[in-house]
C-alpha cells in the first residue's frame, strides 16, 4: 500500500482522532478545559462516524502512527547511518538489520510481512464488526455509542481504569501461555514450526520483527490476546484504543534493539528480555512484562524483580522514602513537644 493511498484511506477519521489525542498534550489550557474539549471532540467523532468506521479507522490510524511509521524511521536510521546506530544498539553491530543473515533482501521480506500482518488484523476486526452490525444487525462488539441518554459518549472513568487493567492482565497472560505452550512447544505442531522458521529466523530484533511471523501465528499471538478480552467484556472503544496505543509503543520500543529508550518503568528490562528471547531461539522470556516468566522460572538473564530494584535505585526510592519517614517522625516529635509544653503551661496557670 502506497503512502498516498494510505493517506486517502485515513482521511475520513485521522484528523479528528489526531486532534483528540493532541489536545491534552499540545495545549496549555487547564485540566478541566482539556477534558471539556476532549469530551466535545470525542462526542463529535462518535456522532459523526458509524461503529464500523470507528472500529476500522481508529486501530488503523493508531497502528500506522504509533508502530509502522516509527518502525520505518528506526529502520532507515539503522540502514542509512549504521556507524551511529551501532553505538545505540544493545547488541552492537550484529543488531544492525542489514548486517544480519539475509541482508537487505531479508529486511524487505520482514517489512512486507509486518505491514501485511498489521493491516490483516485491522481488516479482520473491521470485517467482524461489519458482519455483526451490518449483516446480522446486532449491536457493536465494542461499546461505542453509549446509552441514548449519554451526551458525550465517553466511558465511565472507573470502567475505563478497570477494563484497561483487565485488558493488560488478560493480554499478557494469554500471550505468555500461547507463546510457551503452542508456539514453543513440541505439541504446537505446524504453528510452532511456522513461528520458528519465520519469527526466529531473525537473530536480533528490530521494531518490524514484532509483527513478522506467519499470519496464523501473528493473529494467535498478537491480535487475539488484545481483541478477545475487549469483546468478551465489551470494552468501550476509547479503552480499546488506549490499550492498542500502549501495546503499539511497547512493541515498537521493546523490539527496537536500542539500549537508549524512553525512561519508562521497566521498559529497558522488557527490551533486554526480548533480545535474550530472540538470540536464544526462544529458550525463555515468553512474556512481555516478565512477571509470569519470573513465576514459572522461564526467565533468561535478569528477571522483572531485578528491573524493579534497578528502577528503585535509579530514582532513589528507598532514600526518598527514608527521608519522608524521618521527616514525618521529626514533625510528629515536634508536634508532641508543642502539645506537652501547652499542657505544662496550662497546669502552671491553674
Amino acid at each position: 500500500m502506497s503512502l498516498s493511498s494510505l493517506s486517502a484511506l485515513l482521511t475520513p477519521i485521522s484528523l479528528p482522532l489526531a486532534s483528540l489525542f493532541a489536545i491534552p498534550m499540545l495545549s496549555s489550557w487547564s485540566t478541566s478545559l482539556n477534558l471539556v474539549f476532549f469530551s466535545l471532540t470525542w462526542t463529535t467523532i462518535a456522532m459523526t462516524y458509524s461503529p464500523l468506521q470507528l472500529e476500522t479507522f481508529g486501530p488503523l490510524f493508531l497502528r500506522s502512527v504509533l508502530y509502522l511509521m516509527p518502525s520505518t524511521l528506526f529502520l532507515l536510521f539503522d540502514l542509512l547511518v549504521p556507524s551511529l546506530a551501532v553505538e545505540l544498539k544493545a547488541q552492537g553491530e550484529i543488531a544492525l538489520p542489514g548486517r544480519q543473515r539475509g541482508g537487505t533482501r531479508k529486511v524487505r521480506r520482514v517489512v512486507g510481512w509486518a505491514v501485511f500482518n498489521t493491516m490483516l488484523a485491522v481488516a479482520i476486526q473491521g470485517g467482524i464488526e461489519w458482519l455483526v452490525t451490518d449483516v446480522f444487525r446486532m449491536r457493536s462488539l465494542l461499546l461505542i455509542k453509549g446509552s441514548a441518554w449519554s451526551l458525550n459518549h465517553l466511558p465511565n472513568p472507573w470502567s475505563l481504569v478497570k477494563h484497561a487493567v483487565l485488558g493488560l492482565v488478560v493480554r499478557n497472560t494469554l500471550q505468555y501461555y500461547i507463546h510457551l505452550y503452542i508456539l514453543h512447544s513440541p505439541s504446537g505442531g505446524v504453528l510452532a514450526d511456522w513461528h520458528e522458521s519465520w519469527h526466529h529466523s531473525i537473530q536480533v530484533p528490530y521494531s518490524f520483527v514484532a509483527a513478522y511471523d506467519h499470519p496464523a501465528c501473528y493473529l494467535l499471538h498478537r491480535f487475539l490476546p488484545i481483541y478477545l478480552p475487549a469483546i468478551l467484556f465489551r470494552f468501550h472503544i476509547m479503552t480499546y484504543l488506549l490499550l492498542l496505543a500502549v501495546f503499539s509503543l511497547e512493541e515498537l520500543f521493546t523490539y527496537s534493539g536500542f539500549s537508549v529508550l524512553p525512561s519508562t518503568i521497566m521498559l529497558r528490562g522488557m527490551a533486554r528480555r526480548t533480545d535474550a528471547h530472540m538470540m536464544s531461539q526462544g529458550k525463555g522470556n515468553y512474556g512481555s512484562i516478565g512477571v509470569l516468566d519470573w513465576t514459572h522460572g522461564t526467565t533468561l538473564g535478569a528477571d522483572v524483580m531485578d528491573d524493579v530494584r534497578e528502577e528503585m535505585d535509579k530514582h532513589d526510592v528507598q532514600e526518598k522514602a527514608g527521608r519522608a519517614i524521618d521527616g514525618a517522625g521529626d514533625a510528629a516529635s515536634g508536634f508532641g513537644a508543642k502539645m506537652r509544653n501547652k499542657t505544662r503551661k496550662g497546669r502552671g496557670k491553674k
